[in-house]
């Protein structure tokens, strides 16, 4: 976490919110990264552990801002951003605590957003951390017929299909860098939305301004999936995921789009309730019969 002339400075934002270890793993694995001019911003939601107590005292370089709230994603995380705002940042990285970053994933990720004027967000491609080579994220999109905003590449195998950089819908929150400028222009994270979504809604109105969102496969990064939220499909995940995707579909969907939007959404949450409920009753299944 050194400071150089010839690389661009960029912030490092990670949010924390009870959830110590994930924050000071991702912490360890940052201090492993090869680019030469960074800062690391911890923000904490008003945790209750002792998440900051145990930050300051391994990380006494890391800068640790202590919401005295949980002002959750949006809200969290543009406290920092405000602050960055006052240095001279000229990057920010939106960080999870509950990813592993690679060594390298930050130096591709700069090359890329500085090639051209145009691009003012850009994400890397992000895996399982319990299957390295299971995709998680390789690029987001969105379908306003369907009203389904879905992850390039999900649960696929990592075997170079996706390797190829392109431009896309949406960057995920869970890690994307982010041009200074951008947050002149466009403003901050919508804190409207009470979580989830506040990704894909920042990259359509950096899109609306004239910029491109772009994935960026030769940086890659470890995701633990939904840790603090009680897993990928905790019923918290889906109630709020489905609030806020209705909520970007009413700003962004065109009026022809509400044929299909209501059905479509309907049919998913019934699938994703339904898996759900199998899975909970073939696991109490299997603890029976264990036991």
């Amino acid at each position: 976490m050194t400071s150089s002339e010839n690389s661009p400075n960029v912030e490092i934002i990670v949010l924390n919110w009870n959830g110590k270890e994930d924050t000071l793993g991702c912490l360890k694995a940052l201090q492993k990264v090869r680019y030469d001019n960074i800062s690391v911003t911890v923000v904490d939601n008003a945790s209750t552990d002792d998440s900051t107590e145990m930050i300051a005292a391994e990380f006494p370089s890391v800068k640790l801002i202590k919401n005295t709230a949980n002002l959750r994603y949006a809200g969290g995380n543009n406290v920092a951003i405000k602050e960055a705002l006052k240095g001279e940042a000229e990057y920010i990285l939106i960080l999870n605590n509950d990813t592993i970053p690679h060594e390298d994933f930050l130096t591709s990720l700069v090359e890329t957003i500085s090639s051209e004027v145009e691009i003012g967000i850009v994400a890397p491609k992000i895996n399982y951390f319990t299957d390295r080579k299971l995709i998680w994220y390789a690029g987001g999109f969105v379908n306003f017929f369907t009203g389904n905003i879905y992850h390039k590449g999900l649960r696929k195998r990592d075997d170079g299909k996706y390797d190829l950089s392109n431009e896309v819908d949406y960057a995920t929150g869970c890690c994307m860098l982010i041009k200074r400028e951008l947050f002149d222009e466009i403003g901050l994270l919508d804190e409207k939305y009470y979580i989830y979504t506040e990704d894909v809604d920042f990259s359509f109105r950096a899109r609306a301004a004239g910029y491109k969102v772009i994935f960026e496969p030769r940086s890659l990064i470890w995701h633990k999936i939904s840790a603090s939220t009680g897993g990928a499909f905790s019923f918290f995940k889906i109630r709020n995921k489905l609030k806020s995707n209705l909520r970007f579909f009413i700003i962004y969907a065109s009026w022809y789009h509400w044929f299909t939007i209501p059905l479509f959404t309907v049919m998913r949450s019934l699938y994703i309730i339904i898996g759900q409920m199998l899975r909970k009753i073939f696991s109490a299944q299997r603890g029976s019969y264990n036991g």
